[in-house]
């Protein structure tokens, strides 16, 4: 029997928590869909454990068999043990910061004006976080941080997101290697899952370097205009963009995400219309 693992970010993917409309039956079909013996379950979320947890009993959503938290900084495994760290994974991309903590690198970066910390709950060993106003000049601000973080031999990877609902930038600091995608490949090399059996649903920038990937991705139609425009030139057979039709439905959050289910796996197409 062949095996799937369904990657999927949370907000605006599968949490419909956008301005764009969910269809009706999406997420019970999701539900009914990573219940198959046959699919592995994988979040993959800027949110820390606490806020994945909290959306969890919010929107009634399935419990995953694997989490990447903390925009790829992360990895649990879950199960009947309840969360497990999986240590593999920060020994992996610890050696990236050197000798500097989380804590050193917040007082090196201090001299950035547009940074504001982020509270202490959406930090991480891993993981430092700030806050821009939306009117500062973020590629400036990446190139000049990137300047300061080489200069002390920091090698980091520098990811810029945007809060809508609080009409906010976010800037997160993490190891180089520590991102969704080398995360989701140390989840597949761990499993034994190969590029065919894997699938990526997003619809914000930190997920991009995912979805310009190799790995099989969905872009949900509810995604923001800029990743759309972002990703329009890639051309490539691994990327699915929802448009809305599959199953009657508008290609908004679980529903885009189902339709990029059926675009890379065929067998999992036939199943959802035979069910449906």
């Amino acid at each position: 029997m062949s095996r799937h693992l369904l990657c999927t970010d949370l907000d605006r993917t599968l949490i419909p928590n956008g301005v764009q409309p969910e269809s009706l039956g999406a997420r019970e079909t999701f539900q009914r869909l990573v219940e198959r013996d046959d699919v592995q379950l994988a979040y993959v979320s800027g949110r820390h454990r606490e806020l994945i947890e909290q959306a969890i009993d919010e929107y009634d959503l399935p419990q995953p068999d694997f989490v990447i938290a903390d925009v790829g900084s992360t990895v649990y495994q879950v199960g009947q043990r309840g969360w497990q760290r999986r240590d593999e994974w920060d020994e992996q991309i610890a050696p990236d910061w050197g000798d500097l903590s989380r804590e050193s690198l917040a007082k090196l970066l201090h001299v950035f004006g547009d940074l504001r910390l982020q509270e202490p709950v959406k930090q991480n060993l891993h993981k430092l976080s700030f806050y821009v106003d939306l009117s500062a000049d973020s590629a400036a601000l990446k190139e000049q941080m990137r300047r300061l973080l080489d200069e002390h031999g920091v090698k980091a990877n520098l990811i810029w997101s945007i809060d809508e609902a609080e009409h906010i930038g976010l800037l997160d600091v993490l190891p180089a290697s520590a991102n969704k995608l080398h995360a989701i490949e140390f989840l597949m090399r761990q499993q034994g899952y190969g590029r065919l059996d894997t699938v990526f649903a997003g619809d914000s920038g930190n997920d991009l370097d995912v979805l310009q990937s190799d790995v099989p991705a969905v872009l949900v139609a509810n995604a923001s205009p800029e990743l759309k425009q972002q990703v329009a030139h890639l051309h490539k057979a691994s990327l699915c963009t929802a448009r809305g039709g599959f199953l009657g439905m508008n290609g908004n959050y679980s529903a885009g995400i189902l339709e990029g289910a059926a675009y890379h796996w065929p067998e999992i197409e036939a199943w959802l219309l035979e069910t449906h």
